[in-house]
């Protein structure tokens, strides 16, 4: 058996598969905010999928930024409590078993080109647009890692051809201005709804208003729409991937695979913009599987 667990930025979910990829049972706890809890909750939930399956499995963990390979640490996390910890070695003392760690994005990255909505397809991107912004990337079934581990980390570079309004940007964790996770994040939503408009609403009460026709909510879902595409164009433009797969919590607005295609043409640097762009087959829980799948069926 596999267990997978995705390290969300607000939820922590764990699957387990059969060999054969069929999933056997699925449990969902709330992210804690600190070091030590989150260690404890990944620990209790692959006890409680193991209590449910009577089964002992394989763990792996997709997390919100890099395992440095020399010491183990976690670095670039937008779960900032994470940064500059042995989180594996810490989840392989309390599990009693070997555990491996990869980006979540890697993750869904690697789920989607494998049975999801990106099945067959020689290079995918596959994007993350919850509470940060990530990427992964997969080619002929095999996720790209980088010499710095950071291949895909398209959330950390300027949001493109920035307008007057949008210099120099918020301010990023990770210190710099601008960056694209600081514009099109779940919360960058919610920010720049309230920059505009001087009221504090949770994104998805954004969009819920938008698709009521509320006009401030309505202008605050064409920006991210806008901001969105002229981002993924700089991947297509850089990659220029067979197909980019939409993940995380805003992949689930109502057609926006279909308004930022719309808006690519604009910014891609070809005549004929063919780069499919999706959402994810798995749902939510698309990177879970592809967290189990760390470790081969066997």
């Amino acid at each position: 058996m596999q267990i997978g667990i995705d390290l969300g930025g607000t939820k922590i979910e764990g699957i387990a598969l059969d060999h054969a990829g069929e999933e056997l049972a699925r449990q969902r706890v709330p992210t804690p905010r600190a070091y030590a809890e989150t260690i404890a909750a990944i620990v209790s939930l692959v006890s409680r999928l193991e209590a449910v399956t009577r089964q002992r499995g394989t763990v792996g963990v997709g997390i919100p930024g890099a395992v440095i390979p020399d010491t183990g640490l976690v670095k670039n996390a937008n779960s900032v409590w994470l940064i500059g910890q042995p989180l594996g070695a810490d989840l392989a003392a309390q599990l009693g078993r070997d555990v491996r760690l990869d980006n979540d994005a890697n993750c869904f990255a690697l789920s989607e080109a494998s049975d999801g909505a990106a099945a067959g397809a020689e290079v995918v991107f596959g994007v993350i647009m919850g509470t940060g912004v990530g990427g992964g990337i997969v080619v002929r079934g095999r996720g790209l890692v980088g010499r710095n581990l950071i291949a895909g980390e398209w959330g950390h570079n300027p949001l493109p051809w920035p307008r007057y309004d949008e210099l120099p940007g918020p301010l990023c964790y990770c210190g710099q201005h601008g960056c694209i996770e600081s514009w099109i994040s779940g919360p960058a939503v919610a920010a720049d709804h309230a920059r505009v408009t001087g009221q504090s609403v949770a994104t998805p009460d954004i969009i819920a208003a938008a698709e009521a026709g509320d006009v401030a909510a309505l202008a605050t879902r064409a920006r991210l729409i806008d901001r969105a595409a002229r981002s993924l164009a700089t991947v297509i433009n850089l990659l220029d991937p067979d197909v980019i797969v939409l993940g995380g919590g805003l992949s689930n607005v109502p057609r926006i695979a279909e308004d930022i295609t719309t808006q690519l043409p604009a910014w891609v640097f070809s005549t004929d913009v063919r780069t499919p762009i999706v959402r994810h087959r798995h749902g939510d829980s698309s990177g879970v599987r592809g967290a189990a799948w760390l470790w081969p069926a066997s």
